[in-house]
């Protein structure tokens, strides 16, 4: 069997980072990948860099589509 996982990203990052929504106080685990994405979000959101901020939803809902619905959604 080939071995190929020397080129593929590692998916097994665990998710360790507790994230709380502030509004709903809802917590989702994230990588710390997702994690500097949504503090980038979330910062981009009080500067009212809304195209920033619809970049990062984007990605974001593609990375864990289940923290989204629970932190950003």
């Amino acid at each position: 069997m080939l071995d190929l996982s020397h080129m593929i990203q590692d998916m097994t990052t665990e998710r360790t980072i507790k994230t709380t929504n502030p509004f709903s106080g809802q917590s989702a685990m994230l990588t710390p990948e997702e994690y500097k994405l949504y503090i980038m979000i979330k910062q981009a959101e009080l500067d009212e860099d809304y195209d920033t901020v619809r970049k990062g939803l984007n990605k974001f809902g593609r990375m864990n589509a289940d923290a989204y619905m629970t932190l950003l959604d």
